[in-house]
């Protein structure tokens, strides 16, 4: 059933990967099960984000209990249940731990909009400071998705990143642009900080021209292309 909303997540896990953002069998994507909006299909435990497969997609309740599939479930299954839970205007859920976004949180500092992917978080981009620790309980996971509030995506301090979506397209471009946001100012920081950004108004257009469906859609598309390439 929703073979090819599956097979979104499986070339959206390869692509995370192919970005950098694998951490061996570590990270985890969801999607809302379509017809029933208190389930998620999930990644699997003990796989790499490339190696979804159809048969190793499990299904999820909101409570984190497995339902369906021969595969174990993530301990932190609680990110996405309770953000699942929590945003209903939300239907797909990605956790990474990208390197370049663990590495700047550690810095406590506020991501600034340098470049285009830096514009993306221009509005706000909470941080989740509570703990550092893994996400194991559902209590944790309550404190994730009130932190992440209104907004798509989030910093988990020296710990990873979240981002959340109405489609995995968006969820799998927030993931990418955040990371890049996060590398580029870590770059900028090396070599003195930030003085140059522009002008305000500048980079609210530059913002409302890289936050759209059809840019989600075009990136993922040809994301999707390169993986065919090789």
């Amino acid at each position: 059933m929703h073979d090819d909303l599956k097979q979104r997540m499986i070339e959206a896990g390869r692509i995370l990967e192919q970005a950098g953002q694998g951490d061996w069998t570590r990270g985890h994507i969801s999607v809302r099960v379509p017809d029933q909006p208190d389930r998620f299909y999930m990644k699997a435990s003990k796989i790499g984000l490339e190696e979804m497969t159809l048969d190793n997609i499990i299904t999820v309740g909101l409570d984190g209990e497995k339902i369906e599939g021969d595969h174990g479930r993530h301990n932190e299954v609680y990110i996405h249940s309770e953000v699942l839970r929590a945003r209903p205007d939300i239907n797909a859920v990605v956790h990474t731990h990208a390197p370049y976004s663990v590495s700047f949180s550690a810095l406590g500092k506020p991501l600034q909009p340098i470049g285009h992917p830096g514009s993306i978080f221009a509005e706000g981009l909470p941080v989740f400071a509570e703990t550092t620790e893994l996400i194991t309980t559902a209590e944790r996971g309550r404190a994730v998705a009130a932190a992440l509030g209104e907004y798509g995506a989030m910093l988990l301090q020296n710990h990873g990143i979240v981002t959340a979506a109405p489609s995995i397209e968006q969820a799998i471009y927030l993931a990418l642009s955040l990371e890049n946001a996060c590398m580029m100012q870590l770059w900028v920081e090396a070599a003195g900080g930030a003085k140059a950004l522009g002008k305000p108004e500048d980079i609210k257009a530059k913002r409302k021209h890289m936050f759209r469906e059809e840019m989600f859609k075009a990136t993922f598309a040809y994301l999707v292309r390169r993986l065919k390439r090789g």
